[in-house]
């Protein structure tokens, strides 16, 4: 149903417009009698001040905060990163009266051209910005539209913008320790999109990560955070002449696919094939095997990051801060590696 306006209730009341004006500004220029007339039209047609528009007239806020997500539409629904994430910054925000307003876009440039349009429409206060790109021109994009913003992730590349950031190589470089404990030497990373500086600083720490543990058969492929792109780059190794004894994944959603196509393979996991996911969800609890994960407070980061961009709108310095690194829970996708499957797979 289309929102009712001011032009709806003058029209009910047979009133004009200042008149109605005074009367749900709590103004002097109506009578008693005539404002509650007013008053009772307003709540029988559903009528609610605009926070924006109030903004507009006044320069206040207009109690939102924004959120767009550059990824895939067909697997942000499924995907339990950024379900978690907008619940923690759901919570937070909820508990202040400030709502929440999330956009999904397909590519880099129409995210930028929602901020300029909420910049512009004056339909936000502030955003939470995540996936800092190598290169990326929105840090300087939003300071130039005047538009507060806090980032999830950084610290490098997110300009004087204050980030909520955590140090993956920790936790990379606990993943190949533990792989190479159980006698892996053939490990390969399904990272995610190259632009994210996250996948950079997580492909250089396991590089380092594997040089150091004489890793020989080493290294990272790209793929996109889907369940189909993860299934078909784990088809493609599986099928290699020397196939990976271990894979890690960036996401849960491409290590779940990829436990998929190795029972589809007859790959057996963990006796023929270890698996890591990055994020820990129930995802990786309900498969079997239950997958080995690095589990962070995402949930947590989300409410963190909300009060940081809460004390920002209130005109409070906020500074960068680092959250704990992720865990690593090992579970049934991971064990020691069986020389005589390698061997078996070696001479097909």
């Amino acid at each position: 149903m289309r929102r009712p306006t001011i032009m709806d209730i003058a029209k009910a009341a047979g009133v004009s417009k200042g008149a109605v004006s005074y009367a749900l500004n709590g103004r002097p220029g109506v009578s008693e009698g005539t404002r509650k007339r007013i008053l009772d039209i307003a709540s029988d047609l559903g009528w609610a001040p605009s926070n924006p528009a109030r903004a507009l007239a006044a320069g206040g806020r207009v109690g939102a905060v924004g959120l767009v997500v550059d990824r895939p539409s067909r697997s942000l629904g499924i995907e339990p990163f950024f379900m978690q994430l907008v619940s923690g910054i759901e919570t937070e925000l909820s508990a202040t009266g400030v709502d929440l307003l999330l956009q999904v876009t397909e590519d880099a440039d129409t995210e930028l051209a929602v901020y300029r349009r909420w910049a512009s429409e004056r339909r936000v206060d502030g955003v939470v910005m995540v996936d800092l790109r190598v290169d990326d021109p929105r840090p300087a994009a939003v300071r130039g539209l005047g538009l507060p913003a806090v980032l999830l992730g950084g610290p490098g590349g997110a300009g004087d913008l204050p980030c909520l950031y955590t140090d993956d190589s920790s936790s990379v470089r606990e993943v190949v320790r533990y792989l190479a404990a159980l006698g892996h030497r053939h490990v390969v990373q399904v990272s995610g999109p190259e632009e994210f500086a996250h996948t950079v600083d997580r492909g250089e720490a396991f590089r380092e990560a594997a040089d150091r543990a004489g890793l020989v058969g080493a290294y990272s492929v790209h793929s996109d955070y889907t369940g189909e792109a993860g299934a078909r780059t784990t088809r493609r190794l599986l099928a290699a002449a020397e196939r990976p004894t271990a894979l890690v994944y960036d996401n849960d959603l491409m290590a779940v696919a990829g436990l998929g196509v190795a029972a589809e393979m007859g790959v057996d996991v963990p006796s023929q094939l270890s698996i890591v996911a990055w994020d820990d969800s129930a995802l990786c609890r309900l498969v079997r095997p239950s997958l080995t994960a690095i589990g962070r407070d995402v949930v947590g980061h989300g409410r963190q990051v909300a009060r940081m961009l809460g004390r920002l709108l209130e005109g409070e310095p906020v500074a960068s801060q680092e959250s704990s690194a992720g865990e690593l829970h090992p579970r049934g996708s991971t064990g020691p590696l069986v020389v005589s499957h390698v061997s078996a797979v070696t001479s097909e």
